[in-house]
């Protein structure tokens, strides 16, 4: 059988030797550069499974060696030397398509799983398999997409996934992960806005039991949990600025300290995050640190919205109602011509979730299993421009808590009048004919 080939570039003897020993004890064969031209002709004369690169060669960058393999081998994971501290050139070198970076002096522990997890995504090479069947349509921007998620799935580099509510960010996260070198171990999702904020650092980091009150036992945090994995931060412009801090540090140092602990455990996490916020706008208004934003946001991707690919609304409204046929054991329903033409131009601010869950108050309140556009409940012009369903329903919400406010406040004024509605009237500022008015409305005797 044979062994896997490393290609080293690195023009000091030490750092060569030291990795071609390391990697010999891995099981693997090893071919050394010093410098960008020497890698070039490696590189076209052998096959690798692996290339590990300093950043200054003295005839170049690494950075021109990973865009060079980048447009010529562009299967092979590369991954970047840098010196300590020098996060922003590894950053670039992410950006540019390295698998990940490691930095002097070389960890070996950190070497090893580095090295483990780019051969494991050199194993998985499969270019023509389609991303997932969960990812439905087939418009431009949808084939734009997978292609973009399998390149990111190479990679170790965090993602910014912006897109609106609905639109599937969460989706996308969790088959970036699927598709990568981490697809074997755990995939943690967290939506941040959902947190208590003085549980915060315990829910991220743990906690040590009697470290507050309350910590009866030992409690492990999301990121010890995702360690091997991906962290999905969902919402994460709902983070506090004091927890901001504290994710940056974790995010560089590649370690946290559990609530209580006096030491710092290291941690291997992706990191994924994803918002319906404008990040850069967050960061404009100073709710939202600048520097945490550029270490999450080091490559993004755009989830597009519904009303961006209408042409896949189709293919979309057929396998969501197959869907609910199957749940519910009832025979499957159809949409009418007109039915399916309202949704394509509906304007969908709920995006996908907004369309299945439409589709699944059609489906139960339809007739002889044929969705007709009045069953959809839609504005009745049914176009773009119009107010949203989803609109329309946050205003008669709002209609409803503003009237039991009214209602609370009328009722106290009549019972600290002896339900005198003049008296009443008076004490609320209103005249007797409004006074007479709302009670009418709100069914007051």
């Amino acid at each position: 059988m044979n062994r896997q080939r490393a290609l080293i570039v690195d023009d000091e003897p030490d750092i060569r030797e030291l990795l071609e020993i390391t990697l010999g004890r891995m099981k693997l064969d090893t071919r050394s550069a010093r410098n960008v031209k020497e890698a070039r002709e490696w590189l076209a004369k052998e096959p690798f499974d692996l290339c590990l690169t300093d950043m200054r060669l003295p005839d170049g960058t690494g950075l021109e060696l990973v865009q060079h393999i980048q447009l010529r081998h562009p299967q092979l994971p590369v991954a970047m030397i840098t010196a300590y501290g020098s996060l922003d050139t590894a950053i670039n070198a992410l950006k540019a398509g390295a698998f990940d970076f490691v930095t002097k002096p070389v960890d070996l522990s950190r070497l090893r799983e580095l090295v483990s997890a780019a051969l494991r995504l050199r194993s998985k090479d499969t270019p023509e398999l389609p991303v997932d069947s969960r990812l439905l349509g087939d418009s431009p921007p949808m084939q734009q997409m997978r292609k973009q998620i399998l390149k990111l799935a190479r990679s170790q580099a965090p993602v910014y996934i912006s897109g609106e509510s609905g639109s599937g960010k969460e989706l996308v996260a969790r088959l970036i992960h699927e598709q990568g070198s981490r697809g074997e171990q755990g995939f943690i999702a967290v939506n941040c806005g959902a947190i208590p904020t003085e549980l915060m650092e315990s829910e991220f980091f743990g906690h040590k039991k009697g470290s507050f009150s309350g910590a009866i036992e030992d409690k492990q945090g999301l990121f010890q949990s995702a360690n091997g994995g991906t962290l999905f931060l969902d919402e994460v412009a709902d983070l506090p600025l004091h927890m901001q801090v504290k994710l940056l540090r974790a995010i560089q140092e590649k370690a946290v300290r559990t609530v209580g602990a006096q030491q710092e455990q290291i941690v291997d996490v992706r990191i994924l995050c994803a918002t319906h916020k404008d990040l850069a706008e967050e960061v404009a208004a100073g709710r939202f640190r600048q520097d945490l934003y550029y270490r999450l946001n080091v490559i993004e991707l755009r989830v597009p919205p519904l009303r961006e690919r209408r042409e896949d609304i189709g293919l979309l409204t057929t396998i969501m109602l197959k869907r609910l046929a199957q749940n519910s054991g009832l025979p499957a329903a159809k949409l009418t011509d007109d039915a399916l033409e309202k949704l394509k131009n509906y304007r969908f601010p709920g995006n996908v979730r907004e369309l299945e869950n439409m589709l699944e108050r059609a489906y139960t309140l339809c007739e002889d299993e044929c969705i007709n556009a009045c069953d959809l409940r839609l504005a009745e012009s049914g176009s773009p421009s119009d107010n949203s369903e989803a609109s329309l329903a946050l205003v008669n919400n709002l209609e409803d808590y503003l009237e039991g406010i009214e209602r609370k406040l009328i009722v106290q004024a009549l019972e600290e009048t002896r339900w005198n509605r003049t008296a009443a009237a008076q004490r609320l500022g209103l005249s007797f004919r409004s006074m007479r008015y709302r009670l009418k409305k709100l069914g007051i005797d």
